[in-house]
């Protein structure tokens, strides 16, 4: 029990780590309750939605002092996401844990191959400026219901949200979705507590451990290529979703689903590094 709770601590110092640094360490927080630490997935999910959203809450204040946070698109994109969140953790409470696992593995693999690949247009340059409000309260709504049922603060979705599709640096989407993350998060737990308990004792370890990781995260996010970020994070998606496909699908159909996800993900990489004519290819700064 001792070398678990001492296992669970370390990688939570690291979890806090990727979310200072990438945005998006919801993603690996279920995880880490469910196989770690031995969570029940609904009690992991629920769990990792207030580690994930006090972690975020606590980065985004050093964020902030950078200037890396869009305050009006977080605070958009947040309150909206907060009702689909809260009726997202009410939905899952009602659905198996199986079911909500392979979803989110699903995800992860999507969003990974997204990131991978960068914006469709490749003449588009970040402009950090503010999104338009429409499409930053629909995409908030989404994201949301997402982040309710599969307890992920939403970094996985909501940085290339708002690194694809708003146009935003990957610093600045990075800063700004900590403030998403954590308004939806406690969303989402909020529906949750109706229907699961948590051990609150195990559950404010992780979180000191993961805020402090959030430190060191912070301070070197605004040192590092954008492109390098862009891509570390969608293989570090890939891998974890992979992960769990091969984790939670029955016999042999996890193994099979998780070599064809990874081998997607190898050939998108390989077509991006080594073909000049890659279709995925788009410029590197984002």
């Amino acid at each position: 029990m001792t070398v678990t709770l001492g296992l669970t601590l370390l990688l939570s110092v690291l979890i806090g780590l990727s979310l200072g640094l990438l945005g998006g360490e919801s993603i690996l927080t279920v995880p880490l309750l469910t196989y770690v630490a031995g969570l029940d997935p609904r009690e992991a999910i629920a769990a990792s939605l207030f580690v994930v959203g006090a972690t975020s809450a606590v980065s985004a204040v050093n964020h902030a002092r950078n200037r890396r946070v869009k305050w009006r698109t977080g605070l958009v994109l947040g309150a909206a996401g907060m009702a689909g969140a809260f009726l997202g953790g009410l939905a899952g409470g009602y659905i198996p844990g199986t079911v909500l696992m392979v979803a989110f593995a699903l995800m992860m693999v999507a969003t990974s191959l997204a990131m991978i690949r960068g914006r469709r247009n490749g003449h588009t340059q970040a402009h950090d400026g503010e999104p338009p409000v429409l499409k930053v309260v629909a995409e908030g709504l989404v994201v949301g219901l997402v982040t309710g049922l599969v307890g992920a603060g939403g970094g996985f979705l909501v940085v290339p949200a708002l690194a694809l599709l708003g146009g935003l640096s990957m610093p600045v989407s990075v800063g700004t979705s900590l403030v998403v993350i954590a308004m939806k998060s406690f969303a989402g737990l909020a529906g949750y507590l109706t229907t699961v308990s948590l051990d609150w004792a195990l559950v404010g370890a992780v979180t000191v451990a993961a805020v402090a990781g959030s430190f060191v995260g912070a301070r070197l996010a605004g040192h590092i290529p954008e492109a390098a970020l862009r891509h570390g994070f969608g293989v570090l998606v890939l891998v974890m979703g992979v992960f769990v496909l091969v984790q939670e699908l029955p016999g042999a159909a996890g193994p099979a689903v998780g070599i064809t996800a990874a081998a997607a993900g190898v050939a998108a990489v390989a077509c991006w590094y080594a073909v000049p004519r890659c279709p995925l290819r788009t410029p590197l700064t984002a």
